[in-house]
């Protein structure tokens, strides 16, 4: 069925897929915006709106302007703006946070360990401002959305990456890469895991949300790509697309300072989402392969960089201090040297298990194979 919808800011990196979505579709489509990052892939037939979303009094008026079939919020302002378009719209949809949940941003209010793995919808929020402010005032958000529409979609978006994101963690690798650096530092051999979705794919979530309402009402759902990658996999995939290869250098988190704007967080802890409801309600599966989504990603950085000490370096915080890193490195490696030669000082060295049979496990007890 055709729908009027109206778009709440629709020209970031996963409005723009949004917004061609519903166009696909059939859907008549408006977006409501400042006007101030129009997007060349915003189909032309799309109307616009321009005004502030911060002027609460024009936020009203447009509200009451014109009537639509569904009303998806994906700006900042969300709590006014489920307050501006209560009664006013068949569907609302918005788009959060995952920052809701209690241990997010700090794994140590979610008990020894950090979170569970994966976290579900379910799992506990921010219950006060003292333990996390923006996640507090997410929950809050939250709950203000479904006070004001009842039956409303709320999704909560993990780290976004892809084309046009402000904050691109990938550069972190990219720029190396284009630096000629053949080293790079990661913190507990990289294995940390942190859920991120790739921008068409979030956009997808949305969209699934919009073709199936009667499934999707009074819902929240975690939305972010199928697999999750650890942050070494992460340096090998952009890696890769780039045909360049990495000595990846381990240093223990306590350690590994320049691995910090790849963590994205001050501990090594997972952080991975279960996304088990979107998948049975709506049958979410990726339109874009995570690895496929990297590779896409890194490749667009290299056409389109960020200007060295411009925004988006600045957000990321990566100073890409070669001359400390190296320094650090070389320090490491001698650290290494000298330890490793303590192994002689075990009787009879630990080893992995008599149950373990891969590489320097226990040797085959017979050279061949009984038939």
């Amino acid at each position: 069925m055709v729908q009027r919808v109206l778009v709440i800011g629709g020209t970031g990196p996963t409005g723009v897929p949004l917004v061609r979505g519903l166009v696909e579709r059939g859907h008549d489509v408006t977006i409501l915006h400042r006007g101030t990052h129009e997007s060349d892939a915003t189909p032309a037939e799309v109307r616009h709106v321009h005004l502030d979303p911060y002027d609460e009094d024009a936020l009203r008026a447009a509200a009451g302007a014109a009537t639509y079939d569904t009303v998806i919020a994906m700006y900042g302002r969300l709590r006014r703006i489920a307050e501006a378009w209560a009664g006013r719209t068949g569907r609302f949809l918005s788009v959060g946070g995952v920052p809701a949940y209690r241990g997010w941003m700090n794994p140590r209010l979610a008990g020894p360990g950090g979170l569970p793995v994966p976290v579900a919808e379910d799992s506990p929020l921010v219950g006060e401002p003292g333990e996390d402010a923006k996640g507090y005032r997410i929950v809050r958000t939250e709950r203000a959305v479904f006070a004001h529409h009842p039956a409303a979609t709320h999704v909560r978006y993990p780290y976004v990456y892809g084309p046009h994101q402000l904050a691109p963690r990938e550069w972190c690798v990219v720029r190396r890469v284009l630096d000629g650096r053949r080293r790079i530092v990661v913190a507990d051999q990289g294995l940390t895991l942190h859920h991120h979705g790739y921008t068409e794919n979030l956009a997808h979530a949305l969209l699934l949300a919009v073709d199936r309402p009667e499934d999707s009402a009074g819902r929240i759902y975690n939305a972010a790509d199928d697999t999750v990658l650890t942050i070494r996999q992460v340096i090998d995939v952009v890696a890769a697309a780039l045909g360049h290869t990495f000595e990846v250098v381990s240093l223990p988190y306590e350690l590994a300072v320049p691995a910090r704007p790849l963590l994205m967080q001050p501990a090594p802890e997972h952080r991975v989402l279960d996304l088990s409801r979107i998948r049975a309600d709506l049958g979410y599966r990726d339109l874009v392969p995570a690895h496929e989504a990297l590779a896409r990603t890194a490749r667009w950085l290299v056409e389109h960089p960020p200007r060295p000490g411009g925004a988006e370096e600045t957000i990321l915080t990566d100073p890409f201090d070669y001359a400390a890193e190296d320094r650090l490195m070389d320090a490491w490696a001698k650290v290494r040297t000298r330890l490793t030669d303590g192994e002689g000082e075990f009787a009879a060295l630990p080893g992995y298990g008599l149950a373990y049979s891969g590489p320097g496990g226990r040797p085959r007890s017979t050279s061949g194979f009984a038939e």
